[in-house]
């Protein structure tokens, strides 16, 4: 018995030991890998009146980082593709019945995410009516600061005007920034079945792919994604398309990886626990039905949370750092939740044997815990050198006007 405790010992030194130096390498790439989804202006816009918070607190993370230039996701497609529908199911927890009372969106809409520091980006929600290709609008604008484009095409509907527009969207995006995901929600498909839902996204895929070649783009790539807001499906392409605006990401499954390894546990996602967007696992496969389990999961202990877990002052919040959930499934797999920080959770799939060497999982997860705040110090430490950049550069640029005015 001392020896295998003296084993695991040994086990998780190493891993604490992995864990300290993974992300002590990304500083430089991290601030490589963000450049390309900001503009000078977008930074002298948003850092001008803007200041860095960190709070003091368990780990030392901050809620938010106020002083960050958010990529965007834009959400386009025609008139009643369900593009509002999509951002208030998954960003407002609003019931996919009530979406039904929508009215049409007529305006541009945008909203800044901040769920958590990783989470973070301002989704612009466009009418379908609009030509945004009209001389007075500066679509340049819209597109430069732009990381993801979503574009939502009603799978229950004719969808060859929607395949025009999505050709034209794509392909002036793709001139005034390269660097742009393109993402498109083959939306509605819950009233389809499975062979239907192959079909169609089969049909779009390769019309969409053939139009591009024809104008000889072949080199921007689309990503498909079958969604509808009456199963997890519309949270999961949400996932994928956040993930790709994650620098870190890389190191974070680096992260998740080591630690199931040495823990015995089957697969692990790291959660956004308001959005249920899961923002990184390992490398393993992920599996549909696991990953509906964490949202059941997650909606569980939020919602027990918050019933009985505020104060009699009502004070604090129902989910903090001593948050955990424990469900023993009927086939020996236990769901373990851990809070890794106020707005992301860990939830792992193990079996109940792995389970009862619990004290070496949550040593584990408390390495882990630390390594993920040192991803954090990287992230702020190039926010903090962007704001001084573009602090001197705005400074820089007032001093001259001044001049200019005074010579006058």
């Amino acid at each position: 018995m001392l020896r295998e405790s003296r084993a695991e010992s040994s086990e998780e030194s190493s891993m604490t030991t992995e864990r300290a130096t993974a992300p002590s390498g990304e500083e430089e790439e991290e601030e490589e890998d963000t450049a390309g989804y900001y503009d000078d202006e977008d930074d002298l816009e948003a850092f001008c009146d803007a200041e860095l918070s960190c709070e003091d607190g368990v780990l030392g993370f901050s809620d938010a980082l106020s002083g960050e230039v958010k990529p965007r996701i834009l959400l386009m497609g025609l008139r009643r593709s369900g593009k509002s529908s999509i951002q208030k199911v998954v960003f407002h927890k609003m019931s996919p019945n009530e979406t039904l009372f929508l009215e049409s969106t007529n305006k541009i809409c945008r909203e800044d995410v901040s769920s958590s520091s990783f989470v973070s980006f301002q989704i612009w929600d466009f009418p379908g009516q609009i030509d945004f290709f009209d001389p007075t609008f500066d679509y340049q604008m819209i597109f430069r600061g732009t990381g993801a484009l979503i574009f939502v095409i009603d799978s229950q509907d004719d969808y060859v005007e929607a395949l025009r527009r999505l050709h034209l969207t794509v392909t002036r995006a793709y001139r005034v920034n390269p660097n742009i995901n393109f993402e498109v929600f083959i939306h509605k498909v819950d009233g389809l079945s499975d062979d239907h839902k192959i079909e169609k996204q089969r049909d779009i895929h390769k019309r969409a792919n053939t139009d591009l070649a024809d104008a000889g783009l072949e080199r921007i790539h689309l990503s498909f994604y079958l969604t509808s807001i009456y199963d997890h499906s519309i949270f999961e392409a949400f996932s994928k398309v956040v993930q790709k605006l994650i620098p870190q990401l890389p190191t974070l499954e680096n992260l998740l990886n080591i630690f199931i390894s040495n823990s015995g546990v089957e697969k692990a996602f790291l959660f956004d626990v308001v959005s249920k967007i899961y923002i990184a696992t390992d490398s393993s496969p992920v599996d549909m039905q696991t990953y509906e389990l964490c949202c059941d999961m997650i909606d569980v202990v939020i919602d027990i949370s918050c019933i009985y877990g505020l104060t009699n002052s009502g004070a604090g919040l129902p989910y903090d750092q001593e948050s955990m959930a424990i469900i023993h499934l009927n086939n020996t797999t236990v769901m373990y939740l851990k809070e890794v920080t106020k707005f992301l959770a860990m939830v792992c799939f193990l079996r109940t044997e792995s389970f009862s060497r619990k004290g070496l999982i949550d040593y584990n997860f408390h390495c882990f815990k630390k390594a993920i705040q040192e991803v954090f110090d990287v992230r702020v430490k190039v926010q903090q050198n962007r704001k001084l950049l573009s602090q001197r550069r705005w400074s820089k640029l007032t001093t001259t006007n001044g001049a200019a005015s005074s010579a006058h």
